[in-house]
This record gives C-alpha cells, sequence and structure tokens, in this order.
C-alpha cells in the first residue's frame, strides 16, 4: 500500500472518531458496525472469482449425499456474539481494576482480594466467615466491608458506562444490555 493512501485511510479514521466523539454517539455500537463493515468487506473477498481461479463450486448437500456424510451443525456463536461478549468482560475487568487501585490506595490490597473471592463468578469461594478468619475480623465487619465493596463495583460500572454512551439516561439501557449479553 503506497504512503498516500495509507495516510488517506488514517484521516478518514480520524474523521470517524471525531465524528463520533461530536455526536456522543455510543461508542461500542460504533465498533461493533466497524467490525460488521469489515467482516462482510473480508466475505466479499473470499467469495470473489479470482479467489477461486474459476473451478466450478460443489454443493456441500450434493456432496453429502454423494458419500453419506453427516455434516455438523456450525457453530451458533457469530462474531457479533462474540464481540458483544468481549466487550462486556472488558468493561467488567476495567471496573475491577479501578476498584483494586481504590483498595489499593488506602493500603487494602489483601481486603480487595479476600472480597474479589466474594464475587459470584469466582469458582471455589470461600465464605464469610472463613475470609473474616483469614483476616483477623469479625463476620459482620467482613459483611458490611462486602456491602461497601458492592456498592463502590455498581457505581464504579455505571461510570464506566457513562462513558460509552450519549445521555445519562442511556446508562440503564447499557447496563441491562450488558447483563443479558453476560447471561447468554
Amino acid at each position: 500500500m503506497n504512503r498516500r493512501r495509507h495516510k488517506r485511510r488514517w484521516k478518514n479514521f480520524a474523521a470517524l472518531i471525531d465524528a463520533v466523539r461530536k455526536e456522543k454517539g455510543r461508542l461500542r455500537s460504533f465498533l461493533l458496525g466497524g467490525l460488521k463493515y469489515f467482516l462482510a468487506n473480508e466475505q466479499r473477498r473470499a467469495m470473489a472469482v479470482k479467489r477461486g481461479k474459476g473451478q466450478q463450486l460443489i454443493s456441500l448437500h450434493e456432496l453429502r449425499a454423494e458419500r453419506q456424510i453427516e455434516i455438523e451443525p456450525a457453530d451458533p456463536t457469530t462474531a457479533e456474539m462474540i464481540y458483544e461478549r468481549r466487550w462486556a468482560l472488558t468493561v467488567l475487568e476495567r471496573v475491577l481494576s479501578r476498584l483494586k487501585d481504590e483498595y489499593s490506595a488506602a493500603g487494602n490490597v489483601a481486603l480487595f482480594d479476600s472480597l474479589k473471592e466474594l464475587l459470584p463468578d469466582e469458582p471455589g469461594s470461600p465464605s464469610q466467615a472463613e475470609i473474616a478468619t483469614r483476616l483477623g475480623m469479625t463476620e459482620n465487619a467482613i459483611r458490611q466491608a462486602f456491602y461497601r465493596f458492592r456498592q463502590r463495583y455498581q457505581a464504579l460500572l455505571r461510570d464506566e458506562i457513562a462513558n460509552t454512551v450519549a445521555t445519562p439516561g442511556d446508562i440503564e439501557d447499557e447496563l441491562r444490555h450488558l447483563i443479558a449479553v453476560l447471561e447468554a
């Protein structure tokens, strides 16, 4: 690719990013649109005649009938589903990282690590009583600390989502979408 064309592509990309910022649109939607455009381009390129060099295509149904082959069903996971799931996990990772930074700044890394084990997706998580014993705290103190931990986690999650939506009213919709993606 020559330098002029490369420079023009980056200018176009920069203009697109500026447009997203000015319109205050959803960044996730913009990136998903870019992914769909890329995948469509790749599919068109793969199906180009020059790639097959004029060879005649063989129907899978004919091949199956001839050879009596069972064709396995395709994976129902789409590129969009993979993207959405990765987006949701990245948001949660960023929130957890910010929360860890807050606990580190307060000198409570051990408390953070222990409270993180109480989150629902942690495998083999200990009970609050076990954590209390390990940290030399009462069970009630751990319960209160975990309550504050969850409250701060929720606040940071809403804040992180607010960075990707146009209006504050969109935060709840985006949060519901994130939960739906994670449950799928």
